[in-house]
């Protein structure tokens, strides 16, 4: 041993008692008081299960009832009126139109606004006491399958159960008039038809959102946005000059996967594309507008992220896309009308599979441009109080 190490002896380093376990706690003390000021990530915590348990519990219905139904009745007659009631009973339709003439008929049919139409041939009632057999004409928008076939099925015991007091008396003979059912727009039922137009536009919502979300917190992050606030340009022009290039690439997707459905699919185009194209650029406007606006009220990219799925949840859920649209609740209904996502799946179904025209589409097209000035409008009074 030398004589310095005898002077000094080598001391020991002992570990404190619980050393471990209290810079543990520290950590996970800053990690709460850093969720605490991160209000995107906790609103996520809390929204996204909430979301999801009153969405699934309260919206959603696979097996929808009291679905929008016009009729178009030739005849006003005793017997007539006993078959709406029944229809009524049956808890699947509900009547909320009468037309005059076959083409406001069709044209409910092919806009949307009902899902089933009934028509009443004129001199039914006096054919049904002769023993003719008329028959009477339900027509269905089949373009979504779960929304008609269940209400379509209830119509086979229509007669021999809600009908047979008006017309016989103890056990029926055979059926006085026969039910002729009509699945307009997709009679074989193919569940592609009506999945891949719907894709389109939630493909298109995911990707526009992300990318104009990221836009304006990747300028702050990387430190660019002095730079580009230095500049001698307007809020709007920001706007504009970030989201034009989007709108292309939304495009571009747009068209690639219309492409691949109707090459690969067979999934038909019946109306205009140039029509289809212009609302398709309206749509992927609107979520450019919302997804810019989404930009500026938050403060880093995954704040962006997590805002964005916050927004894609319920597009997807309460649009009609996966989940028949007339079957959810009312409530349900008035917050899907406020999703852009709900109007561009009517229009592009309508287009592509029932032959639909601009006319047939004003209030969905009204209503994308009402939200994507709405939009527009939030994000250019954000952006410029960031200028601010």
């Amino acid at each position: 041993m030398s004589a310095i190490e005898a002077i000094h002896p080598a001391v020991e380093t002992r570990e404190p008692a619980f050393g471990f376990w209290r810079r543990s706690y520290a950590m996970l003390v800053k990690e709460f008081i850093q969720l605490r000021r991160d209000r995107v990530s906790f609103a996520m915590i809390v929204m996204i299960p909430v979301m999801q348990l009153l969405l699934f519990g309260y919206a959603i219905n696979t097996t929808p009832r009291h679905l929008p139904t016009a009729v178009l009745i030739q005849e006003d007659s005793d017997l007539g009126r006993s078959i709406l009631k029944a229809m009524e009973n049956t808890a699947y339709f509900r009547f909320t139109r009468e037309v005059h003439d076959v083409a406001e008929f069709d044209n409910l049919l092919k806009s949307g606004k009902v899902l089933f139409g009934v028509e009443i041939p004129r001199g039914f009632e006096r054919a049904v006491r002769r023993g003719d057999k008329p028959a009477l004409l339900v027509a269905a928008d089949a373009t979504d399958p779960i929304a008609s076939s269940a209400a379509l099925g209830a119509l086979g015991a229509l007669v021999q159960t809600a009908l047979e007091h008006d017309l016989h008396v103890g056990d029926p003979p055979d059926m006085p008039f026969e039910i002729r059912t009509h699945a307009r727009y997709n009679p074989a039922a193919e569940s592609r038809l009506n999945i891949v137009p719907g894709l389109v536009g939630t493909i298109l919502t995911m990707t526009m959102l992300i990318f104009t979300a990221l836009s304006v917190t990747r300028e702050i992050e990387r430190g660019t946005m002095e730079s580009l606030l230095s500049m001698p340009i307007k809020p709007v022009e920001v706007m504009f000059g970030k989201i034009i290039p989007y709108v292309i690439v939304g495009f571009v997707q747009a068209s690639l996967i219309v492409g691949i459905g109707v090459l690969l699919f067979g999934v038909p185009i019946l109306g205009s594309v140039l029509l289809l194209a212009a609302l398709t650029t309206l749509f992927i406007t609107t979520n450019l507008s919302i997804g810019y606006t989404f930009s500026t009220i938050v403060q880093n990219q995954l704040q962006a992220m997590q805002l964005s799925m916050m927004f894609f949840l319920p597009s997807i859920l309460l649009s009609g896309f996966m989940f028949p649209f007339a079957g959810m609740l009312l409530w349900a209904q008035y917050l899907g009308e406020g999703l852009p996502l709900t109007h561009y799946v009517r229009i592009v179904r309508a287009i592509m599979l029932k032959g639909a025209g601009l006319a047939n589409l004003q209030y969905d097209t009204i209503a994308l441009i009402v939200l994507m000035l709405v939009a527009m409008t939030i994000a250019v009074t954000r952006f410029r109080r960031t200028l601010d």
